[in-house]
């Protein structure tokens, strides 16, 4: 019974006014995105309602990070874009099936971890490319009409009023009060100040209606063979690999947030779970979302209730509350949702950008490019990967040197400092004089390591010239993983040559 509660985290302290309060807030800004990710995406609109639920309450409930929402995230969405238009919604919802598969394999295969080798100018770079596209996002609805002209006129002022009206409560009311979140006052305020006065702009019914049923089960009308494969896989794969890089990032950013640590591998297997649901109830899939995520947290939310009340919201609105919402203006939740724009830009790396590597700056600034031009985070975060990698590799390669001297009985030592791998072997070779060293040439690797197979022949190649050059060589001091990689290739390298005497630690021989 005790590990049942655990797995849902129902031991964890709750306060309830805030999970509630802040999982309606969660609930009124994620319906209309979710809308409007669906019609981006040619699906019916009760489609991107459905995946707000369905990700929205399995992640909430068996998700790696309480507080963390996901849903009908636009960036899953736009892999699914050219799939829909060429084959239609049933080999999509195969896709989304085929994803969440992929995704529950990570899970289970732990592979969650590697999320940790994002470096940070990279999440600097993912988090303010994704603030402004979250607020670039929001001037669409700005916008009127087939042709999606710009407002203009009474129009326009009245949304701006509104707009502005909105983030001013949401600025204000935190100073005076923190009882309830401020996001869900502004809304409720600016509701009730258009409804009370029938002043005319755009709402939530503008977008779509949000009025429907429970989710429909439904199994994917398409060929089970190796043709639908085909199809299919390609797109399943991109949208697990961008679901979880989002889901695997905002897990990590509300970890530094409220200084607990969130399992990355039960959530891989709560998103795939949550996805393959999609496919089989007429959901279009998703992922976390960064801006909800970063609304819940700020309303005060730290545990699971919260998204659980979000999901269970959105499905009553389906169900019952549509007439209602639907009339909720749509500057309200655009001043919301630029108000977390503003709050997800990580402005503290404007004021350490004079002391970080030029190259860390250049990686951040270009990832927050690739992610508001392209609108491919993962894509954006695997750039900034590899640049970061190719940098740290050059860095490292720089770092390499030796200490050279000739002891008493004539042997010339090499001390070696800094990794051998591939990008350092060229600085390595020449650092050795093999025409004018003496008979006896001892190379020290105690502050060194042999990295990789580069390593290993640019070891082989120096042993030969010795050898040739009719001198004898001893390598000393290598780590054990080092030994491991040499004695691997003997092959091509004389583990004869290798030494590494017993030292008697600081405890050997010490009586307690």
């Amino acid at each position: 019974m005790s590990g049942f509660l655990n797995l849902f985290d129902f031991k964890q302290k709750i306060n309830y006014k805030s999970e509630i309060l802040a999982g309606l807030t969660v609930a009124m800004t994620m319906m209309p995105e979710s809308l409007s990710f669906a019609i981006l995406g040619g699906f019916p609109p009760l489609v991107g309602l459905y995946a707000a639920f369905i990700m929205g309450l399995v992640t909430a409930i068996a998700g790696g990070r309480p507080g963390m929402v996901s849903g009908g995230a636009g960036a899953t969405v736009v892999v699914l874009i050219a799939l829909m238009q060429s084959h239609g919604i049933d080999y999509v919802f195969a896709a989304i099936v085929l994803a969440g598969l992929m995704q529950v394999t990570v899970g289970i295969f732990k592979l969650g971890k590697f999320i940790r080798l994002v470096p940070q100018p990279v999440m600097y770079g993912f988090v303010n490319g994704l603030a402004v596209i979250i607020f670039t996002s929001q001037l669409q609805q700005f916008k009127t009409g087939a042709e999606h002209a710009w407002m203009s006129g009474n129009a326009l002022y009245v949304m701006l009023g509104l707009v502005a009206l909105t983030i001013a409560i949401v600025v204000v009311l935190p100073r005076i009060t923190k009882a309830v979140p401020a996001s869900l006052v502004a809304i409720i305020v600016v509701f009730l100040l258009v409804l009370g006065f029938g002043i005319d702009t755009r709402t939530v019914k503008d977008i779509a209606s949000v009025s429907g049923g429970f989710p429909p089960f439904h199994l994917p009308a398409v060929p089970f063979n190796l043709d639908t494969l085909a199809v299919v896989f390609p797109y399943a794969l991109i949208m697990a690999g961008v679901g979880l890089t989002e889901s695997l990032l905002t897990l990590n950013l509300v970890d530094e947030i409220t200084g607990t640590k969130g399992n990355s591998n039960r959530e891989c297997i709560a998103q795939g779970s949550a996805n393959m649901l999609n496919g089989f109830f007429s959901g279009m899939g998703g992922c976390a979302m960064i801006a909800q995520t970063f609304v819940n947290l700020s309303a005060g939310a730290r545990a699971r209730l919260s998204g659980i009340i979000a999901a269970m919201t959105i499905l009553l609105v389906i169900l019952f509350g549509a007439p209602v919402i639907e009339r909720v203006p749509m500057a309200a939740l655009v001043g919301v949702m630029m108000m977390v724009s503003i709050g997800t830009f990580e402005w503290s790396s404007f004021r350490i950008i004079n002391k970080m590597p030029r190259p860390d700056v250049i990686v951040g600034i270009l990832v927050a490019l690739i992610t508001i031009w392209l609108h491919n985070l993962a894509l954006a975060v695997l750039i900034g990967v590899i640049l970061s990698a190719l940098v740290f590799a050059w860095e490292s390669a720089k770092r390499i040197r030796a200490r050279k001297y000739v002891d008493d009985q004539g042997v010339k030592h090499y001390e070696i400092y800094g990794p051998l791998f591939f990008g350092s072997v060229a600085a390595f070779s020449e650092k050795f004089d093999v025409k004018d060293d003496p008979e006896v040439v001892i190379i020290d690797f105690k502050e060194s390591r042999v990295a990789d197979m580069s390593g290993i022949e640019a070891l082989n190649r120096l042993t030969t010239r010795y050898k040739e050059a009719g001198k004898t060589l001893h390598l000393r001091h290598l780590s054990e993983d080092s030994r491991l990689l040499l004695q691997n290739a003997a092959a091509v390298i004389d583990v004869n040559v290798m030494e590494d005497p017993h030292y008697r630690v600081a405890t050997d021989g010490i009586k307690s």
